[in-house]
């Protein structure tokens, strides 16, 4: 039985993050993750020894976050196994982002499209770290499927491929590693020592999905020049994942991305992922829109076969 009502959570949760998303009347334990890293970065990022309080501060968050959720887990598998059913569904439909993160680039290229560069800008900057004040149009456009691209692993592929690992304590433990990483992970003058710890703890638990991710991408296409792209280019990414997904989807969409950019104040010198310069449409947007949702089926599909296989 429990075999069967995991199948159905999980499918639950996907079917509701499709027509949802993260809707913003709905709490996110990903917005308290935030908080809680806020608070306190605040408090430990000043004066000596910021590498060592921002590796205590994200051991501790992890480790709350892991036993938190252990601990949640086990009381809802005593309470009832309905109970335990729904705290898989509703974990995992937090766990991944997948709507929401399409949408949110379709929401730049609409603005860009019909409410001017200013407009794009100011939207694409809800969702990336960069500067984005002087980028073109062609830039702007980059910047989001580069980012699409890259959050399809760390917000679809990553938090399913540990929820397999670990269930729902260990895709919840991703999620703040994840969100240290992208609140005081940066090579600034403010987090350069602080998130030093926890960028490298986002690099090791991304490091599969991250290829895993790239894969899938090429077989959602499906494209041979991905396949390639992604080991010719993946690793000349300064990040040791996130070249990856990127290399794929410029191998699908035959483009170029990278390059040098601004991040928090700081030049940031990029190596380039692919060779073909062109200009990217609202129809290279749909073409990866396309490969995000079947990648997020496809991944989720691997999750439940093995619950199948697993309980035979």
């Amino acid at each position: 039985m429990e075999s069967y009502g995991i199948i159905i959570a999980l499918a639950i949760a996907y079917f509701f993050d499709l027509i949802l998303g993260d809707p913003m009347w709905l709490p996110h334990p990903i917005v308290y993750f935030g908080k809680a890293i806020s608070f306190g970065e605040k408090k430990l990022n000043k004066d000596s020894s910021r590498l060592l309080k921002g590796a205590l501060l994200t051991i501790l968050l992890i480790l709350f976050v892991f036993s938190f959720f252990e601990v949640l887990q086990w009381f809802t598998k005593w309470l009832n196994p309905y109970v335990y059913f729904g705290f898989v569904a509703l974990f995992f439909f937090y766990g991944i982002a997948n709507r929401t993160l399409i949408h949110e680039g379709r929401m730049v290229f609409k603005e860009l499209d019909n409410n001017g560069l200013e407009a794009g800008r100011k939207q694409l900057s809800r969702i990336v770290g960069r500067d984005t004040s002087q980028l073109t149009e062609q830039q702007i456009r980059t910047a989001v499927l580069e980012t699409m691209a890259e959050n399809l692993s760390d917000g679809v592929v990553a938090p399913i491929f540990w929820y397999a690992v670990g269930g729902i304590p260990a895709m919840m433990t991703y999620k703040m590693i994840n969100t240290l990483d992208s609140m005081i992970g940066y090579k600034s003058d403010r987090y350069l020592y602080f998130g030093r710890f926890a960028a490298r703890i986002d690099d090791v638990v991304n490091y599969i999905p991250a290829r895993i991710s790239a894969m899938l991408m090429a077989l959602a296409a499906p494209s041979m020049r991905a396949i390639s792209y992604i080991f010719t280019f993946g690793r000349k990414h300064s990040s040791p994942n996130a070249g990856y997904p990127e290399a794929a989807l410029a191998g699908i969409l035959n483009v170029r991305f990278g390059g040098p950019n601004v991040y928090h104040g700081q030049l940031v010198e990029k190596p380039y992922i692919g060779k073909n310069y062109r200009d990217l449409q609202y129809r290279d947007f749909k073409i990866t829109s396309r490969i995000n949702h079947t990648v997020c089926i496809l991944t989720v599909i691997i999750v439940i076969t093995i619950h199948i296989i697993n309980n035979l």
